[in-house]
């Protein structure tokens, strides 16, 4: 291999191999979802969502993996121009330690995570022809996280000499924009696309030792974080497929 080649190839690995290990919240910037509610269009203008879905995702410094299934139920509500929606979560999940030195102290290969949270949205909306533009909406979600992996971070926490957020309640809200609608010839069977963009409020205790370089301003965009999702629907059976710093997959059905 070209010695010009092999430089740049053995600096970036150096640098990754140097990153600390940077331990966050299971759900962190992963609690919010999409909340599915009837359209202008639907017959019902109350519906109950119930799903489950499976999602995978990695840590801070993308050296971790999470992956998690998710149950949800939730009701939803459509008024004159206006929704709403409002439901609860449980998560099971598994985080797998990235790293391959067994000598480090505290090393683990992987611990079991478990989160229940409720979730709220609402949206103002105009219909145009076949299609609800919910061109405003607001969304939030509370977690609390349980099991053996939250309570790992709250031991190397008070021991010292790790970079860790010990939170096991989180809180994040942001605002929303979407699109929803339906086939020519059947009403029923409806797309919709939804952008997302919030953050997770409170202190985190990184901002005092792994982030205490960084400028206010920097801390503020690096706690904003964007998520899109796509909604499908067909009579009483749905499904979401949603990207940001995770990839989440979830089928239901609504009545």
């Amino acid at each position: 291999m070209n010695i010009k080649i092999l430089l740049p190839i053995l600096s970036i690995a150096l640098i990754f191999a140097s990153c600390s290990h940077v331990y966050t919240p299971a759900l962190y910037h992963q609690d919010i979802a999409y909340q599915p509610k009837p359209t202008s269009f639907d017959t019902a203008k109350s519906l109950t969502y119930v799903s489950a879905g499976l999602g995978g995702y990695s840590n801070t410094n993308l050296n971790d993996l999470l992956v998690s299934g998710q149950l949800n139920v939730s009701r939803g509500h459509v008024f004159d121009n206006f929704n709403v929606a409002y439901g609860g979560f449980a998560i099971f999940g598994d985080y797998q330690n990235g790293s391959s030195d067994k000598t480090q102290p505290n090393y683990f290969s992987d611990k079991f995570f478990g989160a229940v949270g409720g979730r709220f949205s609402a949206n103002a909306f105009v219909t145009t022809g076949r299609a609800d533009f919910r061109f405003i909406g607001v969304e939030m979600a509370y977690s609390h996280e349980f099991g053996a992996y939250a309570d790992f971070r709250k031991s190397i926490n008070t021991q010292g000499g790790y970079y860790v957020d010990p939170r096991t309640d989180l809180f994040t809200i942001g605002l929303t924009t979407e699109v929803i609608f339906h086939n020519r010839d059947d009403n029923t069977f409806q797309h919709g696309i939804r952008g997302f963009l919030g953050t997770t409020v409170g202190h985190n205790n990184l901002d005092d030792t792994y982030y205490n370089d960084q400028t206010s301003t920097e801390r503020m965009f690096r706690k904003i974080f964007p998520k899109a999702s796509y909604f499908i629907t067909f009579k009483n059976y749905f499904g979401t497929f949603e990207v940001g710093s995770n990839i989440f997959v979830r089928f239901g059905y609504k009545f």
